[in-house]
């Protein structure tokens, strides 16, 4: 099904003549409309005598004057007492509606307007414009029956193919219109829908093909200059404004590549930033030449990018990516969740999302998987070649790919190299999924090593410098570590702080609890690490036993590759441990044997 979609929507990306499927698409055109899911009948119509359930309400919005309302209304009333009842045949048949519109711009209403519209009617219009272009599409009039759920007379905008979840903008009904929309690429959808009672006079709607600029409303999206990569047309002007969808909340604006006519303030063709929806906001910079601007965050949840050409030197232009919302986010915090945008409920079509988790120096990320289903793998390729996760150790995707996910998988724990991981959700223009959950633990570097009768375990100060360190203890609160020089030391004998032998494997070993209190007021927030040391042959080890959610790590694994690799974060030689008892023993042996020469040699003499 999915290959199938996916055929579809190139079906949808050849030429289409004409703003109907009749005269003019050819054979193949028709076939491909005809296969849309919405449009293989775009006639409205009102089925006789079908049966339909009467436990519909009413809102204020949906009163109504008018012959229709009149006949209907006593129904209703009826339905609302219980049981089923009848629908009414309607008084309009044949009724054309939808259909695709190739040109570069034009209108489309609802049936009748600006009369009432019919009832039981659904229509589908698909909107496609050259490709590399968008559409921009607007409103003038709306009045639909209203519900607070939009279930009854409805219309639905999508930045693509209709009928994919998540490729839906929105759901809109009453009165209140639609806010202009830019799609993400060269096709969008509008599906009408009524039924069998309310009338109201339906929309009118205006369309035009947008090579440059728009309304950006979603989580996130790419914008590049006019002919991008070419060399960008002289006399251009370009505004794009960002903002105003649902997500909320600041926007990151990252430029992944960049050539403007340079010249001394910019003064010729150049890429100006505005902290607002207009020029009256202030301005974040004003950049031109080869140099890529810096990563720009506003301080609303409206940005505009201005983009100017003169009437001569051009240049490749520009690309960048916007984040907004819960599409993007720094994590600080030694623990923390995550999740797609819209989880557990399916996450938009088309989107780039960055999450950055950035620990003091010395600590790695380790991330657990608590949940995800994405698109699956490619049928043909058997890679994630859709929609995908992907994990970079550091900040940005030039670091080692530690790995790409899709479709729906139980996964191993994955631990970063360094104190920075980066999460990137990659999403297609369709089939979109119920997402992902992640919950992420910053491993604390230590280093554990073990003698026949003691632990010694150092942590590197600057890891924990917001903790006293009464916060660090081992087995038992009076067991606290100490600060050395650079380090929280804590030097223990077997026999004392909680320590106990068990057998493990037909092994013998001495087993602790090393505490890393992080609690703040009433929040509770301990980290646990088993320390563990096999007495025979002094080999130690420590494993994250509780961190961001105790139930969901059950599976522990062993950190000691990931301590002794941190291991260059502190000053090797003090968190150096000395094996105290072996030195004691050689001692001993060594003045044994120099006192036994003695004898030998005094006996000799005598």
């Amino acid at each position: 099904m999915e290959e199938h979609d996916r055929q579809l929507q190139k079906d949808a990306r050849a030429p289409v003549r004409g703003d109907l499927p009749a005269g003019g698409w050819g054979a193949r055109g028709q076939a491909a409309w005809q296969r849309w899911p919405c449009c293989a009948g775009f006639s409205g119509m009102l089925p006789a005598e079908q049966e339909t359930d009467g436990d519909a309400a009413s809102s204020p919005a949906g009163q109504a004057h008018g012959r229709g309302r009149a006949l209907l209304q006593p129904r209703r009333r009826a339905a609302r007492g219980g049981g089923r009842r009848r629908g009414i045949r309607g008084g309009m048949k044949g009724i054309k509606c939808g259909g695709v519109l190739s040109a570069p711009y034009g209108n489309f209403s609802s049936p009748n307007f600006p009369g009432r519209y019919p009832y039981e009617t659904e229509c589908t219009w698909l909107i496609v414009v050259a490709e590399g272009s968008s559409v921009l599409l607007s409103f003038s009039h709306f009045e639909l029956e209203y519900h607070a759920a939009c279930a009854y007379d409805y219309l639905q905008v999508y930045n693509g193919a209709a009928r994919d979840q998540g490729n839906l903008l929105g759901t809109f009904c009453g009165r209140s219109p639609p806010p202009p929309f830019s799609s993400a690429w060269h096709v969008m959808a509008v599906v009408f829908r009524s039924d069998r009672h309310v009338a109201k006079r339906g929309f009118a709607a205006a369309y035009r093909k947008d090579a440059c600029g728009g309304q950006l409303t979603g989580l996130s999206g790419e914008i590049t200059s006019p002919r991008y990569p070419e060399s960008y047309p002289n006399n251009a002007e370009c505004r794009w404004s960002i903002g105003g969808g649902s997500g909320g909340g600041p926007l990151t604006l990252v430029f992944t590549d960049f050539q403007v006519e340079g010249g001394q303030g910019c003064g010729f063709d150049y890429v100006a930033l505005f902290d607002g929806p207009t020029t009256a906001a202030p301005r974040l910079g004003r950049y031109c030449g080869s140099t890529r601007p810096p990563r720009i965050v506003s301080s609303t949840p409206h940005l505009l990018i201005l983009f100017k050409s003169d009437f001569n030197i051009g240049g490749r232009g520009f690309k960048a990516h916007f984040y907004s919302g819960e599409c993007q986010e720094v994590f600080t915090a030694v623990k923390g969740n995550l999740s797609s945008p819209r989880y557990p409920n399916f996450y938009p079509n088309n989107l780039k999302c960055q999450w950055s988790i950035q620990l003091p120096p010395g600590y790695r990320i380790k991330v657990f998987f608590l949940d995800m289903e994405l698109e699956g793998r490619s049928s043909l390729t058997g890679g994630c070649d859709y929609d995908h996760l992907a994990a970079f150790d550091g900040g940005t995707e030039n670091g080692s790919l530690l790995g790409r996910w899709c479709g729906r998988e139980s996964l191993a724990p994955v631990t970063s190299r360094s104190n920075q991981l980066l999460l990137v959700l990659h999403t297609d223009r369709n089939t979109a999924k119920r997402g992902f959950s992640i919950a992420y633990v910053g491993v604390v570097p230590m280093n554990v090593s073990c003698t026949r009768t003691d632990f010694h375990i150092q942590i590197p100060v600057q890891s924990l410098a917001q903790l006293e360190r009464n916060r660090i203890y081992l087995g038992t609160p009076s067991c606290a570590a100490q600060v050395v020089g650079r380090n929280f030391r804590i030097h223990t004998r077997f026999d004392t702080c909680g320590t106990e032998s068990q057998k493990r494997n037909n092994t013998s070993v001495i087993v602790s609890t090393l505490y890393i209190d992080f609690s703040a007021g009433d929040q509770e927030d301990i980290h646990q690490y088993e320390v563990q040391c096999e007495p025979k042959r002094k080999e130690a080890s420590v494993t994250l036993i509780a961190g961001p959610h105790p139930s969901r790590l059950s599976q522990a694994e062993n950190l000691v590759d990931a301590q002794q690799q941190e291991g260059g974060a502190t000053d090797a030689r003090e968190i150096k441990s000395q094996d105290t008892s072996d030195i004691v023993f050689i001692s001993v042996c060594i003045l044994a044997g120099l006192l036994m020469v003695i004898a030998v040699v005094g006996l000799v003499l005598l």
